[in-house]
């Protein structure tokens, strides 16, 4: 079993844009599997003794994105991969101001180097349809927002 912390995953959205914020990271695991590995993702964390998941969402949303959310909307939580791993997620909807959004992002502590883009809504899930985006988190947030799109904008 690998013993991994609990991890955060968010979709940022802006309801009056109808617009997706998205990140690319280098992932080491694709390099072999697929002709890019940079993986278009969400604003993720792993999720520190003692933080409530809703912290580590708006702290690694300012760190990845340079974004602040008004609110977040619980989509749900999952095990990603339970016949290796008790890594449990927490994904969420964060709703956003995309005005201005995107850039080079990241903590230079972290060695991260994190490219920002701002998506419309259905480019991001003609990306899901066309393969460009690849990664569980992603797929599982996008659909969701696909089935409760009017009611988050609402």
């Amino acid at each position: 079993l690998f013993v991994r912390h609990d991890a955060v995953c968010v979709l940022p959205y802006d309801p009056q844009r109808d617009e997706v914020v998205l990140i690319e990271q280098f992932r080491v695991g694709a390099m072999d599997k697929i002709a890019n590995p940079w993986l278009v993702e969400l604003v993720a964390g792993l999720i520190d003794k003692d933080e409530q998941p809703e912290e580590v969402a708006h702290r690694e949303a300012q760190e990845e994105a340079g974004l602040a959310f008004a609110a977040l909307w619980p989509m749900t939580k999952y095990f990603p991969s339970p016949g290796g791993s008790d890594e449990f997620v927490h994904l969420y909807l964060g709703r956003c101001d995309s005005t201005g959004a995107g850039g080079l992002h990241g903590l230079v502590e972290e060695a991260e180097d994190i490219r920002v883009k701002v998506w419309s809504f259905e480019d991001a899930l003609q990306a899901v349809r066309d393969g460009q985006i690849c990664n569980a988190p992603s797929i599982i947030a996008l659909q969701w927002l696909a089935l409760n799109r009017e009611e988050v904008r609402g």
